[in-house]
């Protein structure tokens, strides 16, 4: 090894750090400016020559880089100001000549042109444990809070700041609301049309551009993107009911992405009551809580069961006698289901298979009507399981007992995790102290 930095100090001038990055691999503990030290000076005792501290700024590799450390980590903090984050990262783009001379260094001295520690590494490594001890916050490489991206030749840092997510349940108490904006397909959401003196408002969606006044994402998105001072808020929901059903029960699964938040831990409480208070009685929050980037995708593909409660009105009266019978034939029953008529224009035209884990169904006094319950599989569609979709959906309750039937009413009244419920503590931030 000594030799080896004799070779490295013969290259030319070097600073401490770059003398010792080749042998970071050596001696856990110490920093690569001690190991350059300790190199520097045990070959001038072994040489018997006088001790030559390095001048910096005069480092043929780095170019004084390396005496810079307190200087970017303290641009790093200063571009952080006002940013509410609790891990981090620092990644570095260092100029052409300083990567190409870190190769050099270690090829002329005739080293393993990889040998111990790159340049970019120990860079994004010094300065970030100096960010970390300024900060408070913890390094983080796989999902960081925020992103410090130093640009050596610019001699600036650039701040990414990450998404923050809540989740939650909603429950929409009101009928002819969407989950989603809901864009006017006539003209593509722009509000205008061609007329014949030019352009006029939409006659579909009355120049809005949106079919539908509200929804549950514009109710409930951009309360937690405002509580997080975010630039935008994206929904993500567990599925979706139709718009004319509601959700009730415990609610269906959602979380909020909320983009460039200058705040991550906003009071949730207060959160949930600002947007119970806006929707009045039309849509309501619970169980707000911080969560990863993880659970996006788990309320989007995690499979979920559904129980509705469906209002059904049959074409002419129906025997209770015969809907006692009819109702156990789908008990447990696999449901075959072409694509439903009214979904076909979005959906691709496939048969589905779905289970029916449990139903029931009470009668009506008049004998055209009944409460339906059921529980089944995420995707089943229960509308076409009470009226059959003209054959499309077999079997039917309308197919078995043989007369026409039409749910009047539907309800949501629970949403649940298949094998394990959405709630896994893994997909959550953990609470402060």
């Amino acid at each position: 090894m000594i030799d080896d930095a004799r070779a490295l100090l013969a290259t030319g001038p070097l600073c401490d750090p770059c003398l010792g990055r080749p042998f970071a691999d050596r001696s856990f503990g110490l920093t690569n400016a001690e190991r350059g030290k300790a190199f520097r000076v045990t070959a001038a005792m072994d040489d018997d020559e006088p001790y030559d501290p390095p001048e910096p700024d005069a480092c043929w590799v780095c170019e004084g880089q390396c005496d810079r450390y307190d200087e970017w980590a303290d641009r790093v903090v200063d571009a952080l100001d006002g940013v509410d984050f609790a891990t981090y990262q620092v990644g570095t783009r260092v100029p052409p000549l300083v990567e190409e001379n870190d190769r050099l260094l270690r090829e002329d001295a005739g080293m393993d042109p990889e040998a111990g520690e790159l340049f970019k590494s120990a860079f994004n490594r010094e300065v970030g444990k100096r960010v970390g001890r300024a900060t408070g916050t913890e390094v983080d490489f796989e999902r960081p809070d925020v992103v410090a991206l130093l640009n050596l030749e610019r001699g600036d840092v650039d701040v990414q700041v990450n998404p923050a997510f809540v989740y939650g349940r909603y429950r929409k108490l009101e009928r002819g609301i969407p989950q989603t904006e809901w864009p006017c397909r006539e003209c593509g959401g722009s509000g205008v049309q061609l007329g014949d003196d030019g352009e006029e408002d939409c006659d579909h969606c009355g120049g809005s551009g949106y079919l539908y006044e509200d929804s549950v994402e514009e109710l409930v998105a951009p309360h937690v993107r405002d509580a997080m001072d975010g630039t935008e808020a994206v929904f993500h929901g567990a599925g979706r009911e139709d718009v004319d059903a509601r959700t009730l029960g415990n609610g269906r699964p959602f979380v909020v992405e909320v983009k460039e938040p200058r705040t991550r831990r906003p009071d949730l409480d207060e959160l949930a009551a600002a947007i119970d208070d806006a929707a009045a009685d039309r849509v309501e929050v619970e169980g707000l809580r911080l969560a990863t980037h993880g659970m996006v995708e788990r309320v989007k593909e995690h499979p979920a069961s559904k129980t509705y409660r469906a209002q059904v009105e049959f074409a002419r009266p129906v025997d209770p006698a015969d809907l006692a019978e009819a109702v156990p034939t789908l008990d447990g029953a696999t449901i075959e289901q072409y694509t439903p008529e009214r979904v076909d224009h979005r959906r691709a035209s496939r048969t589905r298979t779905r289970e029916v884990y449990a139903i029931d169904a009470a009668p009506g006094d008049d004998g055209r009507t009944a409460t339906v319950e059921v529980h089944g599989e995420g995707g089943l569609y229960i509308k076409e399981l009470i009226h059959g979709d003209e054959g499309r959906t077999d079997p039917s309750l309308a197919g078995l007992l043989g007369v026409d039937a039409e749910v009047t009413a539907l309800d949501v009244t629970g949403v649940e995790g298949e094998d394990e419920p959405f709630e896994d503590p893994d997909y959550f931030v953990e609470d402060e102290e």
